[in-house]
Protein backbone atom coordinates (compact mmCIF):
# COMPACT_ATOMS: atom_id res chain seq x y z
CA UNK A 1 0.00 0.00 0.00
CA UNK A 2 1.67 3.49 -0.79
CA UNK A 3 2.06 5.91 1.75
CA UNK A 4 -0.05 8.94 1.38
CA UNK A 5 1.44 12.01 -0.21
CA UNK A 6 1.83 15.02 2.23
CA UNK A 7 0.46 18.77 0.88
CA UNK A 8 3.29 20.17 -1.35
CA UNK A 9 5.33 16.89 -1.86
CA UNK A 10 6.04 16.17 -5.82
CA UNK A 11 6.28 13.30 -7.82
CA UNK A 12 9.01 13.09 -10.30
CA UNK A 13 8.03 14.99 -13.64
CA UNK A 14 5.07 16.91 -12.11
CA UNK A 15 4.98 20.56 -12.86
CA UNK A 16 5.94 23.17 -10.47
CA UNK A 17 2.96 24.16 -7.93
CA UNK A 18 2.17 28.41 -8.79
CA UNK A 19 4.13 29.03 -5.55
CA UNK A 20 7.63 26.63 -6.01
CA UNK A 21 7.71 28.62 -10.08
CA UNK A 22 7.15 32.06 -8.00
CA UNK A 23 10.11 31.15 -5.45
CA UNK A 24 12.06 29.54 -8.82
CA UNK A 25 11.66 33.18 -10.20
CA UNK A 26 12.37 35.26 -7.17
CA UNK A 27 15.56 33.15 -6.62
CA UNK A 28 16.79 33.48 -10.32
CA UNK A 29 16.14 37.50 -10.28
CA UNK A 30 18.33 37.56 -7.02
CA UNK A 31 21.31 35.31 -8.07
CA UNK A 32 21.52 37.65 -11.19
CA UNK A 33 21.58 40.61 -9.74
CA UNK A 34 24.41 39.34 -7.28
CA UNK A 35 26.49 37.89 -10.48
CA UNK A 36 26.09 41.02 -13.03
CA UNK A 37 28.23 43.50 -11.28
CA UNK A 38 30.67 40.10 -11.38
CA UNK A 39 30.52 39.90 -14.97
CA UNK A 40 30.48 43.02 -15.54
CA UNK A 41 33.92 43.87 -13.93
CA UNK A 42 35.23 40.59 -15.89
CA UNK A 43 34.04 42.11 -18.73
CA UNK A 44 35.52 44.99 -18.31
CA UNK A 45 39.33 43.77 -17.37
CA UNK A 46 39.40 42.33 -20.94
CA UNK A 47 37.93 45.38 -23.09
CA UNK A 48 40.22 48.37 -24.10
CA UNK A 49 40.02 51.49 -22.74
CA UNK A 50 37.68 52.87 -26.32
CA UNK A 51 35.20 49.82 -25.46
CA UNK A 52 34.86 50.43 -22.25
CA UNK A 53 33.92 54.49 -23.07
CA UNK A 54 31.79 53.33 -26.24
CA UNK A 55 30.16 50.15 -25.72
CA UNK A 56 27.56 48.47 -23.39
CA UNK A 57 28.77 46.89 -20.38
CA UNK A 58 26.91 43.87 -21.16
CA UNK A 59 28.73 43.62 -24.76
CA UNK A 60 31.70 41.47 -25.15
CA UNK A 61 35.22 42.88 -26.31
CA UNK A 62 36.46 42.39 -29.52
CA UNK A 63 39.44 41.25 -28.50
CA UNK A 64 40.45 39.51 -25.14
CA UNK A 65 42.99 41.91 -23.58
CA UNK A 66 45.04 39.98 -21.59
CA UNK A 67 47.32 42.65 -21.28
CA UNK A 68 45.31 44.31 -18.88
CA UNK A 69 46.52 42.17 -16.06
CA UNK A 70 50.16 42.59 -17.03
CA UNK A 71 49.36 46.11 -16.70
CA UNK A 72 47.96 45.56 -13.24
CA UNK A 73 51.03 43.44 -12.26
CA UNK A 74 53.35 46.25 -13.17
CA UNK A 75 51.24 49.20 -11.99
CA UNK A 76 49.83 47.83 -8.67
CA UNK A 77 53.69 46.41 -7.54
CA UNK A 78 51.54 43.35 -7.40
CA UNK A 79 54.32 40.89 -6.03
CA UNK A 80 55.11 43.72 -2.64
CA UNK A 81 51.54 44.57 -2.34
CA UNK A 82 49.87 40.65 -2.58
CA UNK A 83 52.37 39.41 -0.63
CA UNK A 84 51.23 42.17 2.00
CA UNK A 85 48.16 41.20 2.06
CA UNK A 86 48.28 37.97 1.87
CA UNK A 87 51.00 37.99 5.08
CA UNK A 88 48.32 40.28 6.78
CA UNK A 89 45.64 38.48 6.59
CA UNK A 90 46.89 34.81 7.02
CA UNK A 91 48.70 35.74 10.42
CA UNK A 92 46.34 37.78 11.51
CA UNK A 93 43.17 34.80 11.23
CA UNK A 94 46.00 32.55 12.70
CA UNK A 95 46.12 34.71 15.33
CA UNK A 96 42.58 34.96 15.97
CA UNK A 97 41.63 31.20 15.90
CA UNK A 98 44.77 30.50 18.34
CA UNK A 99 43.27 33.36 20.85
CA UNK A 100 39.36 33.23 20.34
CA UNK A 101 39.22 29.58 20.77
CA UNK A 102 40.30 29.34 23.95
CA UNK A 103 38.97 32.36 25.61
CA UNK A 104 35.10 31.13 24.02
CA UNK A 105 35.98 27.93 25.88
CA UNK A 106 36.84 29.31 29.43
CA UNK A 107 33.80 31.60 29.09
CA UNK A 108 31.49 29.02 28.34
CA UNK A 109 32.70 26.22 31.02
CA UNK A 110 33.23 29.04 33.51
CA UNK A 111 30.54 30.17 35.97
CA UNK A 112 32.13 32.97 37.79
CA UNK A 113 31.08 36.57 37.47
CA UNK A 114 34.79 37.40 35.56
CA UNK A 115 34.16 35.39 32.71
CA UNK A 116 30.85 36.73 32.46
CA UNK A 117 31.29 40.23 32.57
CA UNK A 118 34.60 39.05 29.69
CA UNK A 119 31.34 38.07 27.66
CA UNK A 120 29.58 41.10 27.96
CA UNK A 121 32.68 43.14 27.02
CA UNK A 122 33.50 41.32 24.22
CA UNK A 123 29.75 41.87 23.46
CA UNK A 124 30.01 45.76 23.91
CA UNK A 125 33.20 45.45 21.20
CA UNK A 126 30.62 44.10 18.24
CA UNK A 127 28.42 46.84 18.86
CA UNK A 128 30.79 49.38 18.83
CA UNK A 129 31.46 50.17 15.03
CA UNK A 130 35.55 50.27 14.47
CA UNK A 131 35.45 53.44 12.76
CA UNK A 132 34.89 54.88 16.30
CA UNK A 133 37.82 53.22 17.31
CA UNK A 134 40.25 54.77 14.65
CA UNK A 135 41.80 57.31 16.99
CA UNK A 136 42.45 55.27 20.05
CA UNK A 137 43.88 52.17 18.38
CA UNK A 138 46.25 54.46 15.84
CA UNK A 139 47.09 56.56 18.99
CA UNK A 140 47.70 53.60 21.09
CA UNK A 141 49.81 52.49 18.09
CA UNK A 142 51.92 55.67 17.66
CA UNK A 143 52.71 55.77 21.04
CA UNK A 144 54.23 51.99 20.80
CA UNK A 145 55.35 52.72 17.65
CA UNK A 146 53.89 50.15 16.02
CA UNK A 147 52.48 52.65 13.33
CA UNK A 148 54.29 51.67 9.23
CA UNK A 149 55.28 48.31 10.40
CA UNK A 150 54.02 44.90 9.83
CA UNK A 151 53.28 44.04 13.46
CA UNK A 152 51.43 46.69 13.71
CA UNK A 153 48.62 46.24 11.49
CA UNK A 154 48.27 42.99 12.52
CA UNK A 155 48.22 43.61 15.67
CA UNK A 156 44.86 46.03 14.27
CA UNK A 157 43.50 43.50 12.94
CA UNK A 158 43.24 41.16 15.47
CA UNK A 159 42.19 44.16 18.08
CA UNK A 160 39.23 44.89 15.95
CA UNK A 161 38.10 41.15 15.43
CA UNK A 162 38.65 39.53 18.59
CA UNK A 163 35.41 40.59 19.97
CA UNK A 164 33.11 39.02 16.56
CA UNK A 165 35.29 35.71 17.18
CA UNK A 166 35.01 35.67 20.97
CA UNK A 167 31.32 35.51 20.46
CA UNK A 168 30.94 33.53 17.35
CA UNK A 169 32.98 30.88 19.11
CA UNK A 170 31.07 31.11 22.61
CA UNK A 171 27.74 30.40 20.98
CA UNK A 172 29.23 27.54 18.83
CA UNK A 173 30.33 25.85 22.61
CA UNK A 174 26.78 25.26 23.28
CA UNK A 175 27.29 22.37 20.74
CA UNK A 176 30.41 20.68 22.01
CA UNK A 177 29.25 17.98 25.27
CA UNK A 178 30.56 18.26 28.49
CA UNK A 179 30.40 14.95 28.70
CA UNK A 180 33.61 14.21 26.62
CA UNK A 181 35.79 17.09 28.50
CA UNK A 182 34.68 15.26 31.99
CA UNK A 183 36.16 11.81 30.03
CA UNK A 184 38.65 13.18 28.96
CA UNK A 185 39.69 14.30 32.62
CA UNK A 186 39.10 11.25 33.93
CA UNK A 187 41.22 9.32 31.32
CA UNK A 188 43.95 12.32 32.86
CA UNK A 189 44.40 14.86 30.36
CA UNK A 190 45.31 17.92 31.35
CA UNK A 191 43.75 21.09 30.29
CA UNK A 192 46.04 21.67 27.46
CA UNK A 193 45.50 17.93 26.06
CA UNK A 194 41.58 18.72 26.60
CA UNK A 195 41.42 21.63 24.53
CA UNK A 196 43.98 20.87 21.92
CA UNK A 197 42.75 17.09 21.55
CA UNK A 198 39.32 16.87 22.35
CA UNK A 199 37.65 20.58 21.87
CA UNK A 200 39.49 22.25 19.32
CA UNK A 201 38.59 19.25 16.46
CA UNK A 202 34.95 19.55 17.29
CA UNK A 203 35.15 23.75 16.68
CA UNK A 204 36.13 23.17 13.11
CA UNK A 205 33.11 24.44 11.71
CA UNK A 206 32.96 27.77 13.79
CA UNK A 207 36.86 27.99 12.90
CA UNK A 208 36.17 27.96 9.11
CA UNK A 209 33.59 30.97 9.71
CA UNK A 210 35.30 33.02 11.24
CA UNK A 211 38.72 32.45 9.10
CA UNK A 212 36.48 32.86 5.83
CA UNK A 213 34.35 36.07 7.71
CA UNK A 214 37.84 37.61 8.91
CA UNK A 215 39.66 36.84 5.92
CA UNK A 216 36.74 38.47 3.52
CA UNK A 217 36.93 41.48 5.53
CA UNK A 218 41.18 42.10 5.94
CA UNK A 219 41.71 41.12 2.73
CA UNK A 220 39.79 43.31 1.33
CA UNK A 221 40.17 46.33 4.17
CA UNK A 222 40.78 49.93 3.10
CA UNK A 223 40.10 52.50 5.57
CA UNK A 224 42.40 50.76 8.25
CA UNK A 225 45.30 49.63 6.07
CA UNK A 226 45.15 53.17 4.51
CA UNK A 227 44.97 54.63 8.20
CA UNK A 228 47.63 52.77 9.64
CA UNK A 229 50.12 52.28 6.84
CA UNK A 230 52.00 55.01 4.68
CA UNK A 231 55.61 53.31 3.57
CA UNK A 232 54.61 52.13 -0.45
CA UNK A 233 56.45 49.17 0.43
CA UNK A 234 54.16 47.92 3.47
CA UNK A 235 50.69 48.52 1.03
CA UNK A 236 48.10 46.23 1.02
CA UNK A 237 46.44 45.42 -2.18
CA UNK A 238 43.13 47.06 -1.87
CA UNK A 239 45.28 50.42 -1.27
CA UNK A 240 47.05 50.00 -4.43
CA UNK A 241 43.65 49.32 -6.21
CA UNK A 242 42.51 52.92 -5.35
CA UNK A 243 45.17 54.64 -6.83
CA UNK A 244 43.56 54.03 -10.04
CA UNK A 245 40.72 55.42 -9.19
CA UNK A 246 41.81 59.10 -8.51
CA UNK A 247 41.21 62.29 -10.11
CA UNK A 248 43.91 62.81 -12.19
CA UNK A 249 44.41 59.60 -14.03
CA UNK A 250 41.70 56.93 -13.97
CA UNK A 251 42.93 53.97 -15.61
CA UNK A 252 39.56 51.76 -15.18
CA UNK A 253 40.49 48.83 -17.26
CA UNK A 254 43.64 47.77 -15.45
CA UNK A 255 41.82 48.94 -12.28
CA UNK A 256 39.07 45.94 -13.12
CA UNK A 257 41.48 43.45 -13.87
CA UNK A 258 43.33 44.42 -10.61
CA UNK A 259 40.09 43.70 -8.90
CA UNK A 260 39.88 40.13 -10.49
CA UNK A 261 42.95 39.24 -9.30
CA UNK A 262 42.51 40.34 -5.67
CA UNK A 263 39.07 38.10 -6.01
CA UNK A 264 40.96 35.01 -6.60
CA UNK A 265 42.19 33.87 -3.88
CA UNK A 266 39.30 34.64 -1.21
CA UNK A 267 36.86 32.70 -4.21
CA UNK A 268 39.57 29.94 -3.52
CA UNK A 269 39.20 30.16 0.53
CA UNK A 270 35.66 30.23 0.53
CA UNK A 271 35.46 27.05 -2.08
CA UNK A 272 37.84 25.01 0.37
CA UNK A 273 35.61 25.68 3.41
CA UNK A 274 32.14 26.07 2.29
CA UNK A 275 31.16 23.01 3.60
CA UNK A 276 31.95 23.78 7.34
CA UNK A 277 31.36 27.07 6.77
CA UNK A 278 27.56 26.24 5.93
CA UNK A 279 27.77 24.16 8.95
CA UNK A 280 29.60 26.98 11.23
CA UNK A 281 26.57 29.21 9.92
CA UNK A 282 23.35 26.94 10.69
CA UNK A 283 24.61 24.43 13.29
CA UNK A 284 23.22 25.74 17.04
CA UNK A 285 20.50 27.98 15.80
CA UNK A 286 18.08 25.33 16.83
CA UNK A 287 18.65 23.39 20.16
CA UNK A 288 17.38 19.76 20.87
Amino acid sequence: MSKRRRKGDELPGQPYTKQTLFTQIIMTVVALAFIAPIMIILNYSLKTKKELYLTSPLSLPQAFQIDNYRKAFEKLDMVHTFTNTLFYTAVSVVLLVLLCGPTAWAIARCKKRFFKFCYVYFIIGILIPYQALFLPIYMIGYNLKLTNTRFGIIFMYVATGISFGVFLMTSFMSTVPVELEEAARIDGCSVYQTYFKIVMPLLKPAMATLIIMQSFQIWNDYLLASLYVSKKQLKTLTVAIQSLFSAQTSDYTTAMAAIVISVLPIAVLFMSLQKYFIKGMTVGAVKG
